[in-house]
C-alpha cells in the first residue's frame, strides 16, 4: 500500500474498500475532543448563563446536531464518494457549487480558529510566540492530511484512548475538587443564552456533515446504514458533549477570557501539574482535527474546480489543493485579532443558517426520494441525468433559507420573530422541516423510473474502469 493516498474525489472501488465500521467512533470522538469544542461549550457560561442550564443546552444541542451528521456518514460506505460530490444529484453539476463554496469558507474558518487555539496552547505550554506556533502547527497538520485517509484514521485511534484517559481523570478530579452541588444549582433561566448555546452546539456538530462521509467512504458497502450511524453517533456525541461540558465547567470555575488558560487552571486545581497534561492531550487532538479540515477542504476545492473545468482526480491534484487551503487558513489565523471566542460564536451562528437547508435536502433525497439509488458516473457528467442545475434542490434551499430569516439573530440583523422571542434564535427548527418538505413536494413529479432504468448502463464496469 502506498504511503500517500492515491484517491481524491473519485469513486472508491469495492476492491479497495477496507477497515472496520467501529473505526468510525475514534475518528469522531477525537474529531470533537479538542480545544475548539471546548470553546463551544463555554459560550453561554462566559455570557452569564449558569452551569446547570448551560449543560442542558450542550447535551440537547449535541444530540440534535449529531443525529444529522451521523445520518450523512451512512452515505460514505454506500456510495464510496466524498460528501460534497453527493450534492450533485440534489443541486446539479454546477448548482452544487453553492454549498461547496460555503463549505470551503467553513473549513478555512475552523482551521483559522484551530491554529489560533494551538498558538495559545503552545504559548501556555512552552512560551512559543504566536506566529511561529501558528505556522508550525499548520505544517504538521498539513503533513498528516497530505498522507491521507489511512494515517488520519490510525492517528485518531491512538489519540482517542489518550484523550479518554485525560477526560476521565479530569471528570473524577472535578467531582473531588469542586462543590458540584453549588455549581450545578439552577439559577435564573435565561432563554436567549440557553438557545445560543443549544444551537451553537447543534451547529458545531452539524458542521461535520459536509465531510463526515469522507472518512467512511473506504468502508465495505456491507457495513450497512445502521451500524455506520450508530458508531458515528456514539463517537461524535460522547466526544462533543463531554468536551463541551469540560469547557462549560472550566469557564464556570475560572472565568478567564482565554479558555485555554481556564482549562489549565481548573485542571491544576484538581491535581498539581495536571493542567499541562490536559492541554497537551487536547493539543494533539487539535492537530488531527485540523488535518481532517485540510483534507476535507482539499477535496471540496477539487470539487469546485472540477465543476468549472474537469481535472485529473489523483493525489497530485489533492496535494496541490491542500497547499492552497493551508495558505488561506494560515493567512486568516495570522490576521485574526480580538476575542476569538466571540468571533467563533458568530461563525457558528452563520453555519447553522447556511447548512440547515442543505442537510435537510441531502438527507431527504438519500432516504426518501432516491433511497440510495444513484449513478456514480452521472455525478461526474456535466450533462448527465442530474443536470447542470437542479431547480428542485436550489428552490428548496432558497425557500428554506428565506423561511429562517425572520428567526435570525445576529449582530447585524435581528429578525422580527427573534425580536419577539427576546432575541432567541430557533431558525434551525424552522429551516429543517421547511427545506425538506419543499424538496419532497417538488420531487413528486420527478421521473425516478426513467432515472433508475438508466443507472445500470451508466455504471457498467464501474468497478474496473475510472469514473472519468
Amino acid at each position: 500500500m502506498a504511503l500517500v493516498e492515491s484517491r481524491s474525489i473519485d469513486y472508491i472501488p469495492l476492491a479497495e474498500r477496507r477497515g472496520k465500521v467501529h473505526h468510525l467512533w475514534p475518528v469522531w470522538f477525537m474529531g470533537d475532543a479538542h480545544l475548539a469544542t471546548l470553546a463551544t461549550g463555554a459560550i453561554s457560561v462566559v455570557g452569564g448563563l449558569d452551569l446547570f442550564w448551560s449543560s442542558l443546552a450542550v447535551i440537547g444541542g449535541c444530540a440534535l446536531g449529531t443525529v444529522l451528521m451521523a445520518l450523512h456518514c451512512t452515505q460514505g460506505p454506500h456510495l464510496g464518494l466524498p460528501q460534497m460530490i453527493q450534492s450533485r444529484p440534489q443541486f446539479g453539476y454546477i448548482g452544487a457549487l453553492l454549498v461547496w463554496i460555503v463549505a470551503l469558507f467553513t473549513y478555512i474558518g475552523f482551521n483559522a480558529l484551530n491554529q489560533s487555539l494551538a498558538a495559545s496552547t503552545l504559548k501556555e505550554l512552552v512560551g512559543l510566540p504566536e506566529a511561529p506556533a501558528i505556522i508550525g502547527f499548520g505544517l504538521v497538520a498539513a503533513l498528516v492530511a497530505g498522507i491521507g485517509y489511512d494515517v488520519i484514521h490510525s492517528t485518531q485511534r491512538v489519540l482517542a484512548y489518550i484523550m479518554l484517559a485525560a477526560l476521565a481523570v479530569y471528570t473524577v478530579g472535578f467531582f473531588t475538587a469542586f462543590d458540584l452541588g453549588a455549581l450545578l444549582k439552577p439559577r435564573e433561566f435565561k432563554p436567549t443564552l440557553f438557545l445560543v448555546q443549544f444551537f451553537a452546539a447543534a451547529g458545531y456538530q452539524l458542521s461535520w456533515s459536509i465531510y463526515v462521509s469522507d472518512y467512511s467512504r473506504y468502508l465495505p458497502r456491507e457495513v450497512g446504514i445502521k451500524s455506520a450511524f450508530l458508531w458515528t453517533f456514539c463517537g461524535a456525541f460522547i466526544g462533543g458533549t463531554w468536551m463541551m461540558l469540560v469547557g462549560a465547567f472550566a469557564g464556570a470555575t475560572f472565568t478567564d477570557p482565554d479558555i485555554v488558560v481556564a482549562l489549565r487552571r481548573s485542571a491544576d486545581a484538581m491535581f498539581g501539574g495536571f493542567g499541562l497534561f490536559m492541554l497537551a492531550a487536547s493539543f494533539f487532538g487539535l492537530i488531527t482535527i485540523t488535518s481532517l479540515n485540510l483534507y476535507g477542504s482539499s477535496l471540496t476545492l477539487l470539487s469546485v474546480i472540477d465543476s468549472v473545468k474537469p481535472i485529473p482526480l489523483g493525489a497530485p491534484a489533492r496535494l496541490a489543493a491542500l497547499v492552497v487551503c493551508l495558505i488561506a487558513s494560515l493567512s486568516l489565523s495570522l490576521g485574526m485579532g480580538g476575542n476569538v471566542l466571540h468571533g467563533f460564536e458568530a461563525f457558528l451562528g452563520v453555519l447553522v443558517y447556511l447548512f440547515t437547508p442543505w442537510t435537510a435536502i441531502n438527507l431527504a433525497d438519500f432516504f426518501f426520494v432516491r433511497k440510495g439509488h444513484y449513478s456514480i458516473r452521472a455525478m461526474f457528467m456535466a450533462d448527465g441525468i442530474y443536470g447542470r442545475w437542479n431547480w428542485r434542490g436550489l428552490t428548496a434551499y432558497a425557500v428554506g433559507f428565506v423561511a429562517m430569516i425572520p428567526f435570525f439573530k445576529t449582530e447585524l440583523f435581528v429578525g422580527p420573530v427573534a425580536r419577539a422571542l427576546g432575541g432567541a434564535d430557533v431558525s434551525m427548527l424552522v429551516g429543517l422541516p421547511v427545506s425538506a418538505a419543499v424538496y419532497l413536494l417538488l420531487c413528486r413529479n420527478l421521473d425516478l423510473t426513467r432515472e433508475l432504468a438508466m443507472i445500470p448502463e451508466l455504471d457498467r464496469n464501474l468497478e474496473t474502469e475510472p469514473v472519468r
